[in-house]
């Protein structure tokens, strides 16, 4: 994974003053388009949309250093106009493109490189699964995309859900976890957006064909998963586990990701407010 990684960012470094055909990028990796922006924003800490701005405006930087127009510049790396520029630019390193020019001043942001950092002290619970084709049944919309913190329409989607709903997945569930999963699919294609929609649904899993008009229906392929059993705060650890699964074992582990829904699901300790036991289900491969 890591070397794909790397590829991606010399593929990046490669197109920073042409249009990037974004639909390629994700190919270098071998994982689909939500994967790799989680795997991405992990271990970087930046969304690739920030990364690839960020590596633009240095470049301009060192062009306005070495004698360029700020017109030339700005349109070299695809603003629209001059005050665009400018704004973005100043935006980013806190001076105009004319103080490069006038005063020297200067702002850099290198490219990134991936390599594994061994830290010790701390091993990740992981188990490896063999599962059956499946379906996941429950309810669904499309929701903006968001790595970190609470997703409000998220909360709005579980409120929304109706008894009758809910009774007709407990009928359904027939297959483990026998649990009330969140699962994600269905990214928008053009990745590098600041911003972006996906399929969140709250369901079960089942193998049963008949199921009613009220709920969504997502049919998985039988494949392997790698499960990641967590238990404390919530929502914290359950998130600083997804962070961990991206960013530390995938790189270092066997396996790849592969383009089918991955979800969780969370049992709230009821001796204990704010505790919780959590598992994150990964579709994986060996390589």
């Amino acid at each position: 994974m890591l070397k794909e990684l790397n590829l991606v960012i010399d593929y990046i470094e490669t197109h920073l003053t042409d249009d990037l055909p974004l639909e390629s990028i994700s190919e270098y990796a071998g994982v689909s388009d939500y994967h790799f922006r989680k795997i991405f924003f992990y271990l970087s800490g930046l969304n690739l949309s920030e990364y690839i701005k960020n590596r633009k405006l240095a470049e301009a930087n060192k062009d306005l250093l070495n004698g360029e127009k700020v017109t030339e510049v700005a349109f070299k790396y695809g603003y629209q106009s001059v005050d665009g520029f400018t704004r973005a630019f100043k935006k980013w390193c806190g001076f105009l493109p004319s103080d490069v020019i006038k005063k020297g001043v200067s702002k850099s942001f290198p490219k990134l490189s991936f390599v594994i950092t061994v830290k010790g002290g701390i091993s990740m619970e992981c188990r490896i699964e063999d599962k059956p084709a499946f379906h996941l049944v429950g309810v669904s919309k499309r929701v903006p995309m968001q790595f970190e913190g609470v997703n409000n329409e998220i909360v709005k989607l579980a409120q929304s859900i109706t008894d009758e709903q809910k009774e007709e997945m407990r009928a359904l569930q027939n297959i483990e976890p026998y649990e009330i999963v969140n699962a994600s699919y269905n990214a928008d294609a053009n990745f590098v957006k600041e911003e972006g929609d996906l399929t969140h649904m709250i369901g079960v899993l089942t193998t049963e064909n008949q199921i009613s008009d009220q709920l969504d229906k997502v049919s998985v392929e039988a494949c392997t998963w790698a499960i990641f059993p967590n238990e404390g705060p919530f929502p914290s650890t359950l998130q600083e586990t997804m962070a961990k699964t991206y960013s530390e074992w995938l790189p270092s582990s066997d396996y790849e990701v592969i383009n089918v829904p991955s979800f969780s699901f969370t049992k709230m300790d009821k001796d204990r407010e704010g505790y919780a036991y959590s598992e994150v289900w990964i579709p994986v491969r060996k390589r």
